[in-house]
């Protein structure tokens, strides 16, 4: 069952937190909204999918100013920019920094709604690759230092130096000639043999 999504409203508007906020809950997703950056920072991520929507004029930091200092931080979060008061410059930092959006006031509902799926989209896929990635680096640390030794060879066309010098067609054709020269299944020792051309 996929996780629920969020949005996160950063905006010192009350009123424009409790729209947003009625927008997006009217079409299923969850909502947090924050008057500040720094409320916004005192909270816990949530845990499914997640989009920052960010007002650029704020009271202290502005949200151009905090959408660097995520970034800084390596914090990965798809932001979809609001503003009454924008400008090509603005748009264009916002864009170059990452942002999915950047949309002036007023704005249509549907155009945000977009720009909010495309940046829980983006989330999704993020999460992800960060869990694939960190499948692979656990199955990685479970391999011998022999065996990561191998896969790095692998990587780096030694099985295909093996393949070119056996005149083999395919990675089954090769194992087949393996068999045939009475090399165990699973062994190393094909690899090894040739460590030193």
């Amino acid at each position: 069952m996929p996780e629920p999504s969020t949005v996160l409203v950063v905006d010192d508007d009350t009123s424009m937190r409790e729209a947003l906020s009625d927008l997006f809950q009217s079409v299923g997703l969850r909502v947090e909204v924050f008057a500040s950056t720094q409320e916004f920072i005192k909270n816990k991520r949530p845990e499914g999918p997640t989009c920052l929507v960010l007002d650029v004029r704020l009271p202290g930091k502005s949200g151009l100013d905090f959408q660097q200092e995520l970034n800084a931080a390596n914090i990965n979060l798809p932001i979809v920019f609001l503003t009454g008061h924008g400008d090509i410059p603005m748009s264009v930092r916002a864009m170059k920094a990452g942002a999915v959006e950047f949309l002036t006031k007023p704005f249509r509902e549907q155009d945000l709604l977009d720009a909010v799926q495309t940046a829980l989209e983006r989330d999704r896929v993020n999460r992800e690759d960060q869990k694939l990635g960190a499948m692979l680096r656990q199955r990685f640390a479970s391999l011998t230092p022999r065996e990561q030794s191998i896969l790095a060879l692998v990587v780096a066309g030694r099985r295909n130096t093996l393949m070119r010098k056996l005149q083999a067609s395919s990675l089954a054709d090769l194992i087949m000639m393996a068999t045939k020269l009475g090399i165990p299944e699973g062994s190393t020792a094909i690899l090894s043999r040739t460590d030193n051309y």
